[in-house]
């Protein structure tokens, strides 16, 4: 069964829906790859071409892409089989089947998207991997693309935090791309898991993400887009996400960002920005019980100019004067604050003497204006 599956799901231009008119009409994938052409060629969806490449079907190729799977300990993943995401199922073209490689346990659970940008900014680093260690620690699992940049950085803060990743590859298991990954990628095997609608040592070709993308989105129910230019990898996958009725989120930057004109400009058509961890746990009640023992104090519990100082700094660093100036305090009075805000760890001073958010502490630090 398995490998007259894959054969008929590997055949160019079969889809999920024309796999399933070819199971209507010939209740199996063996039954489709032995029928005549002539008759292949009455099933709805399938026209000519597409009748001569199942009669081409390599069943030998799946036979040792079954074995090459075997090899790397991997498990194939049946859309109508045991073991395939729900969540998956249910888009508009799901994956015929999956190749995973890992622990096959954290696709049951609820999880988050993060993606962004390969050139990203030292901030989006940070609140990056904020967020993906917040998420990992209150039990949601985090989803990403394995690419270079905040992809990877997204992965690690989950496992840093202790927590699971799954790494949606653009490549068949086995080829680690890019191979500067390959020291996550190892990471990702022995402590989340890896997927791919690619056979094994498929290598990686430009067709290939935007599929990859719908699946990150679709294993999530929210999407967290962290950084973006205006045309890259991570606002297909919040379209993806839209297209498929999930929630997509995206972290505010300085408007004189590159890397933050896409996910501003979420923002502006419609998407929810994320400003602290209680924008999150909306979209995920199972996880609210392990927020509330968080120690860290409520927005509210911020004195007034406290609360102006951060809410400048959701903009970008900005120098001591510049925060005096936005507290419309005197200075004493805003120094202190200035003084307990980073004795409490929620900021910090870089170089050039700016001020800025402290990153591990973004979730619960907006102050009231």
């Amino acid at each position: 069964m398995d490998e007259s599956w894959l054969a008929l799901a590997l055949v160019p231009g079969i889809g999920a829906a024309r796999f399933a008119a070819l199971l209507h009409r010939f209740d199996s994938p063996d039954g489709a790859l032995s029928a005549p052409f002539e008759v292949l060629c009455t099933v709805p969806k399938i026209s000519a071409p597409v009748a001569q490449a199942i009669r081409q079907a390599d069943r030998k190729a799946a036979a040792r892409a079954l074995l090459r799977l075997a090899e790397l300990g991997g498990t194939l993943l049946l859309r109508d089989g045991e073991g395939f995401p729900e969540s998956l199922r249910q888009l508009p073209d799901p994956p015929l089947c999956l190749f995973a490689q890992g622990d096959l346990s954290l696709l049951g659970r609820p999880a988050i998207a993060i993606v962004g940008s390969r050139n990203h900014s030292h901030y989006g680093a940070e609140v990056c991997r904020a967020v993906a260690g917040a998420s990992a620690e209150l039990g949601l699992v985090v989803v990403s693309g394995m690419a270079r940049g905040l992809d990877a950085v997204a992965h690690r803060g989950a496992l840093d935090a202790g927590g699971g990743t799954i790494g949606v590859l653009g490549s068949g298991l086995g080829v680690v791309y890019p191979a500067s990954n390959r020291s996550l990628y190892q990471k990702v095997i022995g402590r989340g898991l890896l997927i791919t609608e690619l056979p094994p040592d498929a290598r990686p070709h430009e067709g290939c993400f935007p599929r990859r993308n719908r699946l990150i989105s679709g294993l999530a129910r929210v999407t967290v887009v962290v950084e973006a230019a205006r045309a890259s990898g991570a606002l297909q996958t919040a379209t993806c996400a839209q297209d498929q009725g999930r929630e997509v989120m995206a972290v505010p930057g300085p408007i004189t960002s590159p890397v933050s004109a896409g996910t501003n400009g979420l923002i502006r058509d419609g998407a929810a920005p994320l400003l602290e961890l209680a924008d999150l746990l909306q979209h995920y009640p199972e996880a609210a019980g392990k927020a509330a023992g968080d120690p860290a104090p409520e927005p509210g519990t911020l004195l007034p100019v406290e609360g102006r100082i951060v809410n400048a700094l959701w903009a970008g660093p900005r120098r001591t004067e510049e925060l005096i100036e936005a507290t419309g305090a005197p200075v004493t009075e805003a120094l202190d604050a200035l003084s307990a805000l980073e004795l409490a760890g929620r900021i910090r001073q870089r170089g050039g003497g700016l001020y800025e958010l402290a990153p591990t502490r973004l979730f619960g630090v907006r102050g009231e204006t």
